[in-house]
């Protein structure tokens, strides 16, 4: 199905996330393109993705979200300079944004677990999980014609990015 998700109200959305899940169900292949990847994501359990002709990805939707998330972990701390130590101690790479930290090396467990020990206070510690968008960006960020960008200082629209050479 091409864009089965185009001009739905959010109940049609419902209804065709079903119908489509209710014959991959029953052992039917269901093939649907879409540039709304936000429904992709919650329809999807495989992806094959293109670009330029050539297959990108051929994986699960799980195990693509989770290679694109990586280890990443948010911090929110009133004491951000006391955390950064305990974590860094601990083997983590920390990279400070005021009073939110970002860091990878450690799971998000792991990091409440080394904050409560060392009394450290903290407001919030999440994963991070990035979309279906993001991965998909990243994953074709060599194989599109066309790239988003800002118009250039002479406010010209952007033109299409050099060619990949595959």
């Amino acid at each position: 199905m091409d864009e089965p998700f185009n001009g739905m109200d959010p109940e049609g959305i419902v209804w065709m996330r079903r119908f489509l899940r209710s014959l991959a169900g029953e052992g039917r292949a269901v093939l649907v393109s879409s540039h709304l990847m936000s429904e992709l994501e919650g329809t999807a359990d495989h992806l094959m993705i293109v670009g330029r002709g050539w297959v990108i990805a051929d994986t699960s939707t799980r195990d693509l979200l989770a290679a694109a998330s990586g280890d990443r972990v948010t911090l929110r701390t009133t004491a951000p300079v006391q955390a950064a130590a305990v974590l860094e101690r601990a083997g983590a790479t920390v990279a400070a944004d005021g009073g939110t930290l970002t860091l990878s090396g450690l799971a998000a467990e792991e990091v409440v677990m080394l904050l409560g020990a060392n009394a450290v206070p903290f407001s919030e510690v999440s994963a991070h999980r990035a979309s279906l968008e993001q991965a998909y960006l990243e994953l074709t960020r060599d194989a599109v014609e066309y790239r988003a960008a800002a118009p250039s200082e002479t406010g010209t629209a952007p033109g299409p990015s050099p060619r990949s050479s595959r």
